[in-house]
């Protein structure tokens, strides 16, 4: 297939959770293939340093700071793109957390709901509002939901992370069904990458070994490596590609 197919030239993007890790690399990643963006995230200052990366590509960039269980803000943040880059038709659900690492009866309700209202509601309500828009104007796009290996098999004492991913993939197949042909959607599961929501459990000696063990590449993934996943699945070279899990996991899964 030719190199242009994955070319993103006269694309908008909103890429949320994109001020730092995966949401950066991704949003840098995008206007490297030619896609104006729109960082999404709660920290103006960060995105504004992932703001000045994607410019320095030649693409604009618009920032926006939202948390994404503000369900109004999310409404209110597809307009606000469509009149600073265009009308967008490309959503890459980035944002998520997992504050939690233990044992199921240690957890309380109120980090369960957290983590959903952030890794679930929030990426349904970004896809929802996306969703109106590029239907409504009778156009196509393609929706990106960053799950996890988590959303694919089961990972030790994180429960509720789990849960979440494995509801956003189911999340994933469905819209792909009802937005087809219109909207592709598609799910990237990345393994352990060297992000900030990693960095506990790879600088505990112990746990980071045990990681490693379950890697068949024995190492963590540099961001920029899942970044190009989501350029492939927003991109025409996957054009015929909707509905599917894509794995960015080393080979974990695999083992």
């Amino acid at each position: 297939m030719a190199h242009d197919a994955f070319a993103l030239d006269g694309s908008v993007a909103v890429v949320t959770g994109g001020s730092r890790g995966l949401g950066e690399a991704t949003a840098v990643a995008l206007a490297e293939a030619g896609a104006d963006v729109a960082p999404v995230a709660r920290s103006e200052d960060e995105l504004a340093e992932t703001a000045a990366r994607v410019e320095a590509t030649g693409a604009a960039a618009h920032p926006v700071t939202l948390d994404v269980t503000d369900s109004a803000g999310i409404v209110a943040l597809f307009d606000e793109v469509a009149d600073a880059l265009g009308p967008a038709d490309v959503l890459v659900n980035n944002a998520g957390m997992n504050p939690f690492f233990g044992d199921a009866r240690d957890l309380d309700t109120e980090t369960w709901e957290q983590i959903f209202a952030v890794n679930l509601r929030g990426a349904f309500e970004c896809a929802r509002a996306f969703g109106r828009r590029v239907l409504d104007r009778d156009g196509e796009g393609a929706l990106v939901n960053v799950a996890s290996v988590g959303g694919v098999r089961g990972l030790p004492k994180q429960v509720p992370y789990v849960a979440s991913k494995h509801a956003l993939v189911g999340m994933t197949k469905t819209l792909a069904v009802d937005w087809a042909p219109d909207i592709r959607v598609n799910a990237l599961a990345p393994g352990y990458a060297k992000t900030d929501l990693t960095e506990g459990v790879r600088e505990n000696e112990s746990i980071r070994e045990d990681l490693l063990t379950e890697i068949p590449q024995d190492r963590f993934a540099d961001p920029e490596e899942i970044a190009t996943g989501v350029v492939y699945l927003a991109s025409d070279a996957a054009a015929y590609v909707t509905g599917e899990v894509h794995l960015a996991d080393g080979g974990m899964a695999a083992n």
